[in-house]
Protein backbone atom coordinates (compact mmCIF):
# COMPACT_ATOMS: atom_id res chain seq x y z
CA UNK A 1 0.00 0.00 0.00
CA UNK A 2 1.24 3.47 -0.85
CA UNK A 3 2.34 5.35 2.23
CA UNK A 4 4.13 8.46 3.37
CA UNK A 5 6.14 8.07 6.55
CA UNK A 6 7.29 11.08 8.55
CA UNK A 7 10.25 10.99 10.89
CA UNK A 8 12.65 13.33 12.66
CA UNK A 9 10.36 14.83 15.25
CA UNK A 10 11.38 15.24 18.85
CA UNK A 11 12.10 17.64 21.67
CA UNK A 12 14.16 20.73 20.89
CA UNK A 13 14.81 23.95 22.86
CA UNK A 14 13.63 27.33 21.54
CA UNK A 15 16.02 28.63 18.92
CA UNK A 16 17.08 25.13 17.97
CA UNK A 17 16.80 23.27 14.70
CA UNK A 18 15.18 20.08 13.52
CA UNK A 19 14.83 18.34 10.18
CA UNK A 20 11.73 16.35 9.36
CA UNK A 21 11.71 13.65 6.70
CA UNK A 22 8.88 12.29 4.57
CA UNK A 23 9.69 9.04 2.80
CA UNK A 24 7.51 7.26 0.29
CA UNK A 25 6.79 3.58 0.76
CA UNK A 26 5.42 1.88 -2.36
CA UNK A 27 4.94 5.44 -3.58
CA UNK A 28 7.16 7.68 -5.67
CA UNK A 29 7.41 11.31 -4.63
CA UNK A 30 8.70 12.43 -8.04
CA UNK A 31 6.29 14.72 -9.88
CA UNK A 32 4.02 14.98 -6.89
CA UNK A 33 3.63 18.23 -5.05
CA UNK A 34 4.59 17.78 -1.40
CA UNK A 35 3.08 19.76 1.43
CA UNK A 36 3.89 20.02 5.11
CA UNK A 37 1.14 20.79 7.60
CA UNK A 38 1.19 21.64 11.27
CA UNK A 39 -1.41 20.99 13.92
CA UNK A 40 -0.78 22.70 17.23
CA UNK A 41 -2.33 21.18 20.36
CA UNK A 42 -6.04 21.92 20.41
CA UNK A 43 -5.93 23.83 17.13
CA UNK A 44 -6.79 23.22 13.49
CA UNK A 45 -4.35 21.92 10.92
CA UNK A 46 -2.60 24.61 8.93
CA UNK A 47 -0.30 24.63 5.95
CA UNK A 48 3.37 25.26 6.61
CA UNK A 49 5.10 24.79 3.28
CA UNK A 50 4.83 23.04 -0.05
CA UNK A 51 6.85 22.38 -3.16
CA UNK A 52 5.46 21.86 -6.66
CA UNK A 53 5.78 18.71 -8.73
CA UNK A 54 9.03 19.83 -10.34
CA UNK A 55 10.18 21.99 -7.40
CA UNK A 56 9.85 25.10 -9.57
CA UNK A 57 7.65 26.72 -6.94
CA UNK A 58 7.75 26.67 -3.16
CA UNK A 59 5.41 28.32 -0.71
CA UNK A 60 5.70 29.10 2.97
CA UNK A 61 3.32 30.29 5.62
CA UNK A 62 4.20 33.76 6.87
CA UNK A 63 4.86 32.37 10.32
CA UNK A 64 7.73 30.18 9.09
CA UNK A 65 9.12 32.14 6.14
CA UNK A 66 12.83 32.64 6.58
CA UNK A 67 13.04 29.90 9.20
CA UNK A 68 11.87 26.74 7.41
CA UNK A 69 13.04 25.25 4.12
CA UNK A 70 11.34 22.52 2.10
CA UNK A 71 13.34 20.25 -0.19
CA UNK A 72 13.47 16.75 -1.61
CA UNK A 73 16.06 14.13 -2.48
CA UNK A 74 14.89 12.10 -5.45
CA UNK A 75 17.47 9.37 -4.92
CA UNK A 76 16.16 8.78 -1.41
CA UNK A 77 12.51 9.25 -2.41
CA UNK A 78 12.28 11.64 0.53
CA UNK A 79 11.10 15.18 1.16
CA UNK A 80 12.41 17.29 4.01
CA UNK A 81 11.40 20.22 6.14
CA UNK A 82 14.41 21.94 7.66
CA UNK A 83 13.23 23.94 10.65
CA UNK A 84 15.49 26.58 12.18
CA UNK A 85 15.05 29.11 14.97
CA UNK A 86 12.23 27.06 16.39
CA UNK A 87 9.66 28.71 18.62
CA UNK A 88 7.32 27.22 21.23
CA UNK A 89 4.37 27.91 18.93
CA UNK A 90 5.93 25.55 16.38
CA UNK A 91 5.05 22.71 18.74
CA UNK A 92 2.61 20.17 17.38
CA UNK A 93 2.20 17.32 14.94
CA UNK A 94 3.66 17.75 11.47
CA UNK A 95 2.16 15.90 8.53
CA UNK A 96 3.45 15.52 5.01
CA UNK A 97 1.13 15.03 2.06
CA UNK A 98 1.36 14.40 -1.68
CA UNK A 99 -0.92 15.69 -4.39
CA UNK A 100 -1.23 17.41 -7.77
CA UNK A 101 -0.68 21.00 -6.67
CA UNK A 102 1.40 22.98 -4.21
CA UNK A 103 -0.93 24.65 -1.74
CA UNK A 104 -0.65 25.65 1.90
CA UNK A 105 -4.33 26.64 2.00
CA UNK A 106 -6.20 23.78 0.34
CA UNK A 107 -5.43 20.61 2.23
CA UNK A 108 -8.21 18.83 0.35
CA UNK A 109 -6.08 18.90 -2.80
CA UNK A 110 -3.67 16.37 -1.35
CA UNK A 111 -4.30 12.70 -2.02
CA UNK A 112 -1.93 10.86 0.30
CA UNK A 113 -1.07 11.73 3.89
CA UNK A 114 1.42 10.54 6.42
CA UNK A 115 0.51 9.79 10.01
CA UNK A 116 2.51 12.68 11.43
CA UNK A 117 5.51 13.24 13.66
CA UNK A 118 5.51 15.13 16.94
CA UNK A 119 7.65 18.23 17.41
CA UNK A 120 7.95 19.79 20.84
CA UNK A 121 9.77 23.09 21.28
CA UNK A 122 10.37 23.67 24.95
CA UNK A 123 13.10 24.62 27.37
Amino acid sequence: QAQLVESGGGLVPPGGSLTLSCTGSEFTLDYNAIGWFHQAPGKAREGVSCTSRDDSETKYAASVKGRFTISRDKAKNTAYLQMNTLKPEDTGVYYCAAGPICSTNHWEAYNLWGRGTQVTVSS
